[in-house]
């Protein structure tokens, strides 16, 4: 790097070593034409959640974003090598990195979401890497602990596990005649203070507060650092008011430790939501012998919950061979609302992938159950398409480049030592598929069974190798299959191992009347209508085809299990998320022969029935005939995206799953 460049990295930048392409090739990769899948809607899609705002005030193409992230991930690389006094072959990397950018424009590979979004920012150079991964888990002894690291976690974008361990001994309603003022500083770190201190008081015969929060920003102000704008201080005035009862009941006997972490960790996500990051996603973690935890989304036993529970999925935890003979009181469980989800914890620390003895010391899991974690444990993932790759060993070498990235993200550490003690560690990362129920379909069980069996064995070499040369231990694990959402969306394939509600589809997308995306869709004349909602946002249409592939209701709950077990066994030395669709008329009565069958071969699933029961207005897909997606077809406008340069900023904020566009109310039930 030239002396100049240098004078403009901050002093307290923890990626001071930085890396850029060469101008002549981002001329070139500005040049190509980009190929989004669904038509229009996942170049939408892009646009509306990923696309930032530039240095120069105008709005990122597709090419910028693909600079940036490989900009960002080199750097990263970079910046390990030369701290560590590591060879460096500025040539070298220079042609491998455009190799990268190229077959991420060519959507064949993809970070994760939060990748797309924040990758190569001065926030990741500064603050490090927690808000590059997708997945977080934290053990609750210490409630307050927990309850920072979480907040803190899902302020960064993490989706976070939590189990429902504290014992809730020695706490006690703190004196709050003569409390002491606390100034909530306008920031992450002071709210996440601020929640501390509260839950101290109770856990710790910590000082009493009030809180000043005349120092945060109002509503709607700029966030410009992680992007997005301010929700004002509302949702921390009632995320405190609501912990201090829930403290208060648990004190006076009312609830017991299993119902007071649950409420204190789902209060915390709900106001993450309402704070503006969107995308709070949690999972909660219990026994199955707790009958408290099992019936947290009871909503007639615990009707205040209702405003809280929603923001968990509720997996118990098979530890013990015994677990397994209470499956038939899981089933029922599962058949009425599908849930709760269970993880095979004798699984997740005896095998990697199935059959293949290696120890693991997680206990925990992320949201989606795609990931076993350590408390206070990250993993980043990144995704590959393997029917975007025209040739077979296209997908073998998306498959390294994927490695690459997700290898070298956990180079980089977070702001949170504890973290970074077990990150050095394990090193853990996920290289996950999507389109895999497209690529069955395609090539039929025993092809694709073989293409991941080598793909395996790459990323495994791959990583080992990169750890090598880094001088670090390799992973720990490196392969798994998540639900992908929306970046699925980007590339115009199935997300994960999911098949597919409908072929021919109307695919809808919430966004804010604020932002230019919304003026140039209304421009455009994409077909819209106000959101039922939610005030100030306005619901467009997509006309979506999702190919040959089979829909959900025509494939057998058997075969998905059959799947998630192949998968498991071949793939995965992670876990699978994977939510198996049941019917349950036909179906219903064979769930606990399916447990019985399959719960101790893999290592995490959830169930749900298909059911009309919740549906809604505007869903965020609604199944149409072949002749209504071609009347849509035939009359969707262009969109001129060229238009989308402008600098408001308001609507590309971070978010990365589904809860952009889907079920207003996220998981009911």
């Amino acid at each position: 790097m030239n002396q100049e460049k240098k004078k403009t990295v901050s002093s307290k930048a923890i990626v001071k070593e930085r890396f850029s392409l060469k101008e002549a090739f981002r001329n070139e990769i500005r040049a190509k034409k980009a190929t989004f899948g669904f038509g229009g809607f996942g170049e939408a899609t892009y646009y509306r959640t990923y696309s930032r705002i530039k240095p120069d005030g105008t709005q990122e193409h597709w090419a910028d974003t693909v600079i940036r992230v490989i900009n960002g991930v080199m750097s990263v690389r970079k910046n390990h090598y030369i701290s560590n006094r590591l060879e460096w072959d500025e040539t070298k990397w220079q042609h491998y990195a455009k190799k990268l950018a190229i077959t991420m424009f060519d959507i064949k590979w993809l970070p994760p979401g939060r990748g797309l979004w924040i990758m190569g920012t001065e926030y990741v150079y500064e603050r490090g890497a927690a808000a590059l991964n997708n997945c977080g888990a934290v053990d609750t002894t210490d409630l307050s602990l927990a309850a920072d690291w979480t907040m803190d976690m899902l302020m960064c974008g993490v989706g976070v596990g939590f189990n429902t361990v504290w014992k809730g001994e020695n706490v006690a309603i703190p004196n709050k005649e003569a409390p002491v003022s606390y100034i909530v500083p306008d920031s992450r770190e002071g709210w996440v203070r601020s929640v501390r201190l509260l839950i101290d008081s109770y856990t710790k015969k910590g000082t009493w507060f009030t809180f000043d929060y005349s120092k945060i920003r109002p509503e709607g102000s700029p966030i410009h650092g992680f992007g997005g704008t301010a929700s004002g201080p509302a949702p921390l005035k009632e995320l405190h008011r609501r912990l201090e009862s829930y403290l208060d009941s648990y004190c006076e006997g009312l609830i017991d430790p299993t119902r007071c972490v649950a409420d204190v960790m789902n209060a915390i996500g709900a106001c993450v939501v309402a704070g503006n990051v969107r995308r709070s996603a949690e999972i909660a973690l219990g026994s199955i012998d707790d009958r408290t935890f099992l019936e947290l989304k009871d909503y007639e036993k615990n009707p205040e919950r209702a405003e809280i529970g929603w923001i968990s999925n509720n997996t118990v935890i098979l530890d013990k061979t015994e677990d397994f003979d209470k499956l038939p009181m899981i089933a029922e469980h599962i058949r009425d609302n599908g849930e709760p989800g269970m993880l095979n914890l004798i699984n997740v620390q005896k095998y990697a992938r199935y059959g293949e003895l290696s120890e693991d010391k997680a206990w925990l899991t992320n949201p989606c159950s795609e990931i076993p974690l350590e408390s206070f444990e990250l993993c980043n993932l990144a995704e590959v398409f393997p029917t975007r790759c025209v040739k077979e060993e296209e997908f073998y070498e998306v498959l390294e480049f994927a490695t690459f990235y997700a290898s070298t993200v956990s180079l980089l550490p977070t702001h949170r030592p504890e973290t970074n003690e077990i990150i050095i560690r394990n090193r853990r990362i996920g290289v996950s598929l999507s389109g895999i129920a497209d690529m069955l379909d395609a090539h039929g069980a025993t092809e694709l069974t073989r293409r991941l069996r080598k793909g395996y064995k790459l990323v495994r070499a791959i990583n080992h190798d990169l750890a090598e040369k880094a001088g670090v231990p390799a992973s720990v694990r490196v392969t798994t299959v998540k639900p992908s959402g929306t970046i699925s969306q980007l590339a115009g394939v199935s997300s994960g191992m999911n098949f597919p509600e409908f072929q021919y589809a109307i695919r809808r997308m919430r966004v804010g009347n604020a932002s230019r995306i919304c003026d140039v869709l209304k421009t455009a004349d994409v077909p819209y209508e106000d959101d039922h909602y939610s005030a100030n946002t306005t619901v467009f249409e997509f006309p979506i085809d999702q190919g040959k592939t089979r829909e959900a209701t025509r494939v057998s709950a058997w075969e998905q299990f059959s799947l998630l077990a192949m998968l498991q066994r071949e793939w995965s030395d992670n876990m699978v998320s994977c939510t198996i669709y049941f019917d349950p008329k036909t179906e219903g009565s064979q769930v606990e022969h399916m447990l019985a069958q399959f719960a101790p071969i893999i290592k995490s699933v959830s169930m749900l029935p298909h059911s009309k029961k919740g549906a809604y207005e505007q869903m965020p897909y609604e199944g149409i005939s072949k002749e209504e997606y071609e009347k849509r077809v035939a009359r969707f406008p262009k969109i001129d995206w060229d238009k989308f340069s402008g600098s408001d900023g308001i609507e590309s904020r971070f978010c990365t799953g589904d809860l952009c566009d889907s079920n207003p109310i996220h998981n009911p039930g």
